[in-house]
C-alpha cells in the first residue's frame, strides 16, 4: 500500500500563514458570540452557521491547491472525522441504552462519588461512553435542585476530559500507544497526576456546592425528591456486553496493522479502520435493536445533542486542516515558535512549558493532532520518551488529555453534555462564560500540578 502524503505535504505546511486559520477562529467566535447573544437562534441555524465557516476554509483550500486540497479535505473526513463521529455516535447510542436506578439525592458528598466514579471510569471504558453513562444519573439525581448546572459542569472538566488520562483508551492518548508507547506504562505515569488533578477539582467541587450552594436549596423540593427514588438497580443489560465490545474493538484495531486497505475519494482506509467502522455501525445497531424504548425514555435519550456534536464537528474539522498542516511542518511552519518555546537553550526540554503549551492548544484545537506535534518536538522515539525523556511524555499526554474542558469545543463529549444538560432545561454557561469559569476552575490547579510534576 502506497505511503499517503501528510497534511503538509498536501497543502505546503511551511509555507502556510496563520491567516489561514482564520475560518476555525471565525467557527469558534460565531460559536461563542451566538451562544451568548442570541441563543436561540444559534439552536435552530448552528447547521448553516457552521457550513459558512466550513465552505469559507474548504473553497480556499481546493481553489489554492487544487486536486492536493481536494485530497487533503478527503483524507481528513474519511480517516479523521468519520472515525470520530461514528465511535463517538456508537457509545452514545450504547451507553443511552444502559440505565442506572440510584437512591442519589443531589447531596454535594453523592454528587462528589458520583464524579469520581465516572472519572474512573472515563479511563475504562473511554470519556464519551463514561459520559453517557454518569450524566443521566447526575442530572436526575440533581432534578429538584435550583443550583445543578455547576455539578454538570465539574462533569465536564472530571469525567469528559480528565479521565481520559488514565489509560490510551481513546484519543489523545491513543495516538503514543500508536507509535510504541507501552499500554501499561500510560497507565502507571498517569496514575499519580491524573489523580491529583480530580482530588484538587472533586475538592473545590465539594467546598463549592456544600458552603455556597446546597444550604440555599428548597428543604421541602429535597423531601419531595427523596420520596419518589427509584430502587437501586441497572436497566438495559444486554448493552453491557456491547459495550465490552466496543471496547475491545478499538484496542483491538489499534494494534491492527495490515498493508491491505480500501482506497476510497482517494484516500487510503486500513482494513482495521474498516472493521472498527463496521464493528462500531453493528453494535449500536443491535443496541438500538435490543434496547426496550422506555430504558431509552428513562435516560431522556435524543438525537439532537450528537446531531449538533457530528455537524459542529464537521466544521472543525474543516476548518481546522490548514492548522493541522501548519502544526504537522513543526519548526518550519507558522507555529514553530511554539516548539522552540518548550526547549531550552541547552537542547533539553522544558517539562512544565510542554505541559502548557500542548494543554491550550489542546483546549482550542483538536487534541491529538497537538498531542502528536509535541510528541514529534520531544524526538518521536518511544524507547527514550519512556525512559531518560519519561517525565517530558507525561507533560504532553497530561496537557493533551487535561486542558480539553479549557472550552465547550475541546472535546466532543463537552458539546455533547452542554446540549443534552439543555434539552432537559438546565440552563448552561454560554460558551463564553463556560470559558473564563472553566479558567478560574482548572488554571490554578494545573499551576500546581505543573510546580509539582513538572519543574
Amino acid at each position: 500500500m502506497a505511503v499517503e502524503s501528510s497534511f503538509s505535504q498536501l497543502l505546503d505546511g511551511p509555507g502556510l500563514g496563520l491567516a489561514w486559520g482564520a475560518p476555525f477562529l471565525g467557527l469558534l467566535l460565531t460559536i461563542a458570540l451566538a451562544q451568548t447573544l442570541w441563543p436561540a437562534g444559534w439552536s435552530r441555524h448552528y447547521g448553516k452557521l457552521t457550513g459558512l465557516w466550513a465552505a469559507a476554509a474548504a473553497l480556499p483550500i481546493m481553489g489554492v491547491f487544487g486536486t492536493a486540497g481536494l485530497a487533503a479535505l478527503e483524507k481528513l473526513l474519511l480517516l479523521e472525522y468519520l472515525p470520530f463521529v461514528v465511535s463517538i455516535a456508537a457509545l452514545y447510542i450504547i451507553a443511552g441504552g444502559i440505565h442506572i436506578r440510584s437512591r442519589m439525592s443531589g447531596h454535594p458528598g453523592e454528587n462528589a462519588i458520583l464524579l469520581a466514579l465516572g472519572t474512573v471510569t472515563g479511563g475504562i471504558i473511554g470519556t464519551p461512553g463514561a459520559t453517557l453513562l454518569f450524566l443521566p444519573v447526575l442530572l436526575k439525581a440533581n432534578r429538584w435542585r435550583r443550583h445543578k448546572a455547576h455539578s454538570l459542569l465539574f462533569l465536564i472538566l472530571l469525567i469528559c476530559n480528565i479521565g481520559g488520562g488514565l489509560s490510551p483508551m481513546g484519543p489523545p492518548l491513543l495516538i503514543g500507544y500508536l507509535r510504541g508507547v507501552s499500554f501499561l506504562w500510560t497507565v502507571r505515569m498517569m496514575l499519580a497526576p491524573t489523580l491529583f488533578v480530580s482530588a484538587l477539582l472533586i475538592g473545590l467541587y465539594l467546598a463549592i456546592d456544600s458552603v455556597l450552594l446546597y444550604p440555599r436549596e428548597d428543604s421541602r423540593a429535597r423531601a419531595q425528591h427523596k420520596e419518589v427514588h427509584n430502587t437501586l438497580g441497572l436497566d438495559g443489560r444486554a448493552n453491557l456486553p456491547l459495550l465490552a465490545a466496543a471496547i475491545v474493538l478499538q484496542i483491538v484495531c489499534g494494534m491492527w496493522q495490515s498493508p491491505a486497505g480500501l482506497s476510497l475519494a482517494g484516500a487510503v482506509i486500513s482494513l482495521a479502520g474498516i472493521v472498527r467502522l463496521l464493528g462500531l455501525g453493528l453494535l449500536a445497531w443491535l443496541s438500538l435493536v435490543l434496547t426496550p424504548h422506555h430504558i431509552r425514555s428513562e435516560n431522556r435519550f435524543d438525537w439532537g445533542p450528537i446531531v449538533e456534536v457530528g455537524v459542529v464537528f464537521a466544521g472543525i474539522f474543516i476548518s481546522i486542516l490548514p492548522l493541522l498542516a501548519i502544526l504537522e511542518a513543526g519548526m518550519q511552519g507558522a507555529l514553530g515558535g511554539l516548539i522552540r518555546v518548550v526547549t531550552g537553550a541547552d537542547g533539553q526540554p522544558i517539562n512544565s512549558a510542554y505541559f502548557a503549551a500542548t494543554g491550550i492548544l489542546s483546549g482550542f484545537l483538536d487534541n491529538a493532532p497537538t498531542f502528536l506535534l509535541f510528541f514529534n518536538a520531544a524526538g518521536g522515539d518511544p524507547v527514550p520518551l519512556m525512559g531518560a525523556k519519561a517525565t517530558t511524555l507525561v507533560a504532553i499526554s497530561a496537557g493533551a488529555a487535561f486542558w480539553g474542558g479549557l472550552t465547550y469545543v475541546g472535546n466532543a463529549p463537552n458539546l455533547m453534555v452542554r446540549s443534552i444538560a439543555e434539552q432537559q432545561r438546565v440552563a448552561m454557561p454560554t460558551f463564553l462564560a463556560y470559558m473564563v469559569w472553566a479558567a478560574a476552575a482548572l488554571l490554578p490547579v494545573f499551576a500546581v500540578t505543573g510546580w509539582l510534576f513538572f519543574m
